[in-house]
């Protein structure tokens, strides 16, 4: 009994050691050419998307490089270790020999202006017929311009994520977005002025803007659009204020502006956005509010602000469980004598689209507060919602020079990120060269303020549609 309790507690040991073995097994040269390869100080190395539950020790047996090397090429991770779905370097233990930086020289060529000539570097990253190259200057448009005329560059910095094996939905609405801004440019350009744009693919990398702000690269950058987070918001907010270069935020809406001159940031915060819909509720007669909790905590900080509000105002409003409505339990929740706005917790439509239904067929009279994301749904009810991406614009002679420039489609309507970087990019210019644009914007108009000349600016402005 004791030997086949030794032969089974020695098989139960193979058994652990093998699946130790395959958990950690070396990745082999074919693994390996899924990973995008780089240069970085005339060293190879692979760009790693890290992933869920994985530690820098099993990373390093992974790919056979010690853990010091994998720090030497981060140095982030020092400080704050992995993070999920973040791009590291892992030496290959190759050189390569650098390349000399090529500088394009202007050559006495004029190129009409009703035309938009596709940019062609060697990094690029194709979409269609159009190509966003990395890390390096690119012409808006292919036009030169007599000597002594002005040249203002600007640089566009977002995650295009170029290196990416596969790229994500997030990285085709960056790349409509700089197409739109590149419009923007063709339609500004005179025969005085030379636009030109440094694009960057930021991707999730601190690294890499850091990098940005201790070289020269920026030094003849008047402006610059872009950047999605924080961290390289932060890093590049105090490269601007040194060299007062105005940076102009499309995506981020909670960034400290206090002590931040140089920052445009287009979104607004939640808190903006709830005093507006707090507001237009509050102006509206026999009304009662209905919170439908769907447990998303995106959400809840901004319905709890939106009650509080409410509550400050002594509008009367009730809450209830998605459960309940689902279960048409709602009796408790609404008020037959008064309007009902049901209010529901999330931005993504597939997570409350079971539940419109059961609120359809409740017998009050309703309203539904939605998401502007909703919009392209065909709910059959009455809906209230904020934006900043309403247009009435004639997109007729828009849509022809897009159809002209790109063979690609537009990846959502909602919101189209191509018509954000078209009025963004002509904001910017506008601002730079002090001047007005008496042109309309092609969504939602844009209204800076600014609490103190120390502080930066907010777009303030908030559409409430009733739909």
């Amino acid at each position: 009994m004791k030997g086949e309790r030794l032969k089974v507690k020695g098989m139960r040991i193979l058994f652990f050691l093998s699946i130790f073995n395959f958990q950690f097994s070396i990745a082999t040269a074919q693994e390996l050419l899924n990973y995008p390869l780089d240069t970085v100080n005339g060293e190879e190395v692979y760009r790693y998307q890290v992933e869920r539950s994985i530690g820098l020790y099993r990373i390093g047996v992974n790919f056979n490089v010690p853990q010091s090397e994998i720090i030497r090429l981060n140095p982030q991770l020092r400080e704050r270790g992995l993070h999920f779905d973040e791009i590291i370097l892992l030496p290959t233990g190759r050189k390569v020999e650098a390349k000399k930086a090529v500088v394009e020289e202007v050559k006495e060529t004029v190129v009409p202006k009703d035309t938009v000539i596709p940019v062609q570097l060697d990094t690029v990253i194709p979409t269609d017929t159009v190509v966003v190259p990395t890390d390096t200057i690119v012409p808006a448009d292919t036009i030169i311009v007599p000597d002594g005329r002005r040249v203002i560059e600007f640089a566009l910095m977002l995650p295009f994520e170029s290196q990416q094996t596969k790229r994500s939905g997030n990285a085709e609405r960056m790349m409509e977005f700089y197409e739109g801004a590149l419009l923007a440019l063709h339609d500004l350009q005179n025969d005085s002025i030379l636009f030109r744009l440094r694009v960057y693919d930021t991707e999730r990398s601190e690294r890499k803007v850091q990098e940005l702000c201790d070289s020269t690269e920026l030094d003849s950058v008047k402006a610059i659009l872009g950047l999605v987070y924080p961290i390289q918001i932060t890093r590049m907010a105090a490269w601007c204020e040194a060299h007062q270069v105005p940076l102009f935020l499309p995506f981020s809406d909670d960034v400290n502006l206090k002590n931040h001159p140089q920052i445009h940031q287009f979104n607004s915060p939640d808190a903006d956005e709830v005093e507006a819909l707090a507001q237009w509720i509050a102006n509206r007669e026999d009304r009662h509010c209905v919170f439908v909790d769907t447990k998303e905590t995106d959400m809840s900080s901004s319905m709890r602000l939106l009650r509080k509000k409410l509550k400050a105002q002594e509008i009367p409003y009730s809450s209830m469980a998605l459960r309940d409505l689902m279960n048409d339990s709602v009796g408790y929740a609404v008020d037959s004598f008064q309007e009902n706005i049901f209010i529901l917790h999330s931005d993504r439509y597939q997570h409350v689209r079971m539940a419109l239904p059961h609120i359809a067929k409740i017998h009050v009279k309703k309203l539904l507060v939605s998401q502007y994301a909703w919009q392209k749904e065909h709910i059959d009810m009455p809906q209230v919602y904020t934006s900043k991406f309403i247009t009435d614009a004639d997109l007729t002679e828009y849509d022809r020079l897009w159809d002209e420039t790109y063979t690609n489609t537009h990846v959502s309507d909602m919101p189209r990120y191509d018509l954000l970087g078209y009025d963004l990019m002509r904001e910017m210019v506008q601002i730079v060269l002090k001047q007005d644009d008496d042109k309309q914007p092609l969504q939602s108009p844009i209204v800076w303020e600014s609490e103190s000349d120390q502080d930066g600016w907010q777009n303030t402005y908030i559409q409430i549609v009733e739909k």
